[in-house]
């Protein structure tokens, strides 16, 4: 308990969590084995980040990038707001909606609420909804786009859990429409309370052929992401890596809207998040090791056993940790320390590997939109300089259904594990 005292010290007085994490896996693996030990973390930390796997993530952030920089977000925005605009909040719908769509480019909470808080909350604002509202709206909907995939977060716990990356994908999709059902359920049963606009007309069958045919490039590399992995053609990061590829193709060749400069700058970007990520990997490795030599996974399942057996309480003290965790802490540092440390208490319950990784998943989702750490109100508040406490206040509706999607999903294992099995990675 000293060297996790350590590590939660270390938080608190704010040290970057790659270092904090080494440094408390360093000092607990030195009172096994003094320096012997510890002079096996170079190789530890190698062998965390030498999982191919892992080449999946910088592909994808990067494609991410392109695709945004060449102007799909406004082609998509489009699109959704030709399809619900006219109902009732109908520009909340739309935020909804877009957030699937651009689901298939980024695979990342952050960068949809980066994108829609650009642009998405600036047109809500001029068309009568409060600031507030409308980033409450965007962080809902940002969680859609690391749970349908691609999802790098999805990347990473397949990796280090040994689960089907394929697998992981096919279950998000059901969850992530799930939720945005649910969303544009609570902006429907507000919509009369709150005086929500609506637009004038219903769009003509031509403007939504037009809509789409704008859009059609960018539908297409989810296509491409998604048709090849859950076909069995190509690997993640093969997928991953022609999802760039489409993405050049489409920013040099048809828009002609990349230049070397700008290319340059999304290069340095994606290796900076890359490189965050990986570092919290490698230090993630020692800690864990220092985890497997005291048994602290065994110990936390056989406590949380002794408390109930049944497998629905299980189930619900599983997300409540995380959600409470997730709420203090990086979602990525989460899932690299505690999947391993709760891996065994759901295989104990007989969970089914794809379904845990989608119930961890998506809780630690939800997390990025809870205060007082949530990412993704971080990314609003500063994008639209909207407090970050007034955004959390209009949210708790949108959290609440948002949850409920969460339990459904975690207590009605078919639910994630249709397309799955469907799809032949489950028998």
């Amino acid at each position: 308990m000293a060297v996790v005292f350590l590590l939660v010290l270390l938080l608190i007085f704010g040290m970057p969590i790659a270092f904090a994490i080494g440094i408390a896996g360093v000092v607990g693996l030195s009172t096994f084995g003094g320096m012997q030990f510890t002079s096996l973390g170079p190789s530890k930390m190698f062998n965390g980040l030498n999982i191919f796997p892992f080449l999946a993530m910088p592909f994808f952030i990067l494609a991410g990038e392109i695709m945004s920089h060449i102007g799909i977000t406004s082609r998509l925005v489009r699109l959704a707001n030709v399809l619900v605009g006219h109902f009732r909040g109908g520009l909340a719908h739309t935020n909804m909606m877009a957030s699937v769509f651009f689901s298939g480019l980024t695979g990342a909470a952050t960068a949809d609420a980066a994108a829609f808080g650009r642009t998405l909350v600036p047109e809500m604002v001029r068309q009568g909804y409060s600031r507030d509202y409308a980033c409450a709206v965007t962080a809902a909907g940002s969680i859609i786009g690391p749970t349908i995939p691609p999802s790098g977060i999805m990347v990473i716990y397949g990796s280090l859990m040994g689960v089907s990356i394929g697998g992981l994908f096919a279950a998000g999709v059901l969850p992530g429409l799930l939720i945005c059902v649910a969303c544009m359920l609570v902006i429907a049963i507000g919509g009369s309370s709150q005086c929500l606009p609506r637009a004038e007309r219903r769009a003509s069958l031509n403007e939504i052929r037009q809509a789409f045919t704008d859009s059609l490039t960018a539908l297409m590399l989810p296509v491409i992401i998604l048709g090849g992995i859950l076909g069995g053609v190509v690997t993640p990061t093969e997928a991953a890596s022609l999802a760039v590829a489409y993405s050049l193709f489409l920013g040099v060749i048809v828009y002609k809207a990349l230049t070397l400069r700008t290319l340059f700058r999304m290069l340095v970007r994606t290796a900076r998040i890359t490189g965050i990520v990986f570092a919290i990997i490698a230090f993630a490795n020692i800690f864990g090791w220092w985890m497997s030599f005291s048994r602290l996974p065994q110990e936390i399942a056989e406590t949380v056993l002794s408390l109930s057996g049944n497998r629905y309480v299980v189930v619900a003290l599983i997300i409540a940790i995380l959600l409470a965790i997730g709420m203090l802490m990086d979602i990525t540092a989460i899932l690299i320390l505690l999947a391993p440390v709760l891996t065994p208490l759901v295989l104990q319950i007989g969970l089914e590997p794809i379904h845990a990784g989608i119930i961890f998943i998506l809780a630690l989702n939800i997390s990025l939109m809870t205060p007082p750490v949530g990412a993704c109100l971080f990314v609003l508040s500063s994008v639209t300089g909207e407090g970050l406490e007034k955004i959390a206040a209009k949210l708790w509706p949108f959290l609440l259904a948002e949850l409920g999607v969460l339990f459904v999903v975690a207590f009605f294992e078919d639910i994630a594990l249709f397309l799955p099995t469907v799809l032949g990675f489950l028998e």
